[in-house]
């Protein structure tokens, strides 16, 4: 009950700062929030990380779907292991955050931009699944 409270308050993030950036900032507007660090930059991405992919929207629903289906599988298997869960809790609602947007629109918003170095600008959802990667990944390489 935990996880899924947690999924559930992580896509709602998700959706609501995409929301509110789709509904503030035109698409390309940026306001600086840390000055040289940090700001919010309303962008349309219909590929994967760094637009990789772009415009394959029926590939990204289907991948999606199976996400989902093996971190539900997953998570049912390692229930009782707690950071497990936490990682793919994390996993599970990165997924969900942007297959939302696929789904409904046929594009991901995405909006945080770190202004002191060239990265891909992300969102939320972005950040739960890489860091849920990373957690999963330590994990593994742990229990060999």
């Amino acid at each position: 009950m935990y996880y899924g409270g947690l999924v559930i308050l992580l896509v709602l993030a998700d959706q609501t700062i995409k929301w509110w950036a789709a509904s503030n900032l035109q698409l390309g507007d940026t306001i600086t929030l840390i000055p040289g660090w940090l700001a919010l930059t309303n962008v349309h991405n219909n590929g994967a990380a760094w637009s990789m992919l772009e415009g394959q929207h029926t590939f990204f629903i289907v991948i999606a779907l199976v996400a989902i289906g093996v971190i539900l599988w997953l998570m049912k298997r390692n229930w009782h292991q707690r950071v497990k869960m936490v990682a793919l809790s994390l996993l599970l609602a990165g997924t969900l955050g942007n297959f939302i947007d696929r789904f409904a629109q046929g594009y991901v918003i995405d909006m945080f931009e770190l202004t002191f170095i060239n990265f891909p600008i992300f969102n939320l959802a972005d950040s739960c699944l890489t860091l849920g990667v990373l957690i999963y990944l330590v994990i593994i390489l742990r229990e060999d």
